[in-house]
């Protein structure tokens, strides 16, 4: 057993939410740049990113792609209505499928929302299908994302 605790994470002020804003329009943009849109000094910008990675706030930087450059250009929503207490044994099959991209639990009339990523809609179907096949799946209900305007 470890006692490796994941890191606190630090406490945010309107510099930190602001530069976080920064960062997600263009994880790429330099230091220098940020401290200048900031109003702080480079150091000052480096010291916040190196405290909120080491805080766990920023988990990564990544790459966006636009959507017809990248694969998976079908993309969709499934709600999934579970019966009885099967939602872990549908989460677990669902972890399995490569098309799922994300899950989330929810409350209201879906118990889960898959997000969906394919290359065609021939492929698209299939997966459709085998999800409606999974024990326990009551209902779906799925919805094409046709753009995404803010990530």
């Amino acid at each position: 057993m470890s006692d490796r605790r994941p890191p606190t994470p630090p406490s945010l002020d309107a510099v930190d939410h602001r530069l976080i804003a920064l960062l997600r329009d263009n994880a790429r943009t330099s230091v220098a740049r940020l401290a200048e849109a900031l109003g702080v000094s480079r150091g000052t910008v480096q010291n916040r990113v190196d405290r909120l990675v080491a805080g766990g706030v920023l988990l990564g930087f990544t790459v966006r792609t636009a959507p017809e450059a990248a694969a998976h250009r079908v993309r969709a929503v499934t709600m999934i209505a579970v019966e009885g207490e099967r939602s872990e044994a549908i989460l677990h099959t669902l972890r399995g499928f490569p098309e799922v991209r994300a899950l989330h639990t929810t409350n209201g009339r879906w118990d889960i929302v898959a997000e969906l990523g394919t290359d065609t809609l021939a492929s698209f179907d299939e997966v459709l299908r085998r999800i409606r096949l999974i024990k326990g799946v009551a209902s779906s209900e799925t919805s094409l994302l046709l753009s995404t305007h803010k990530l």
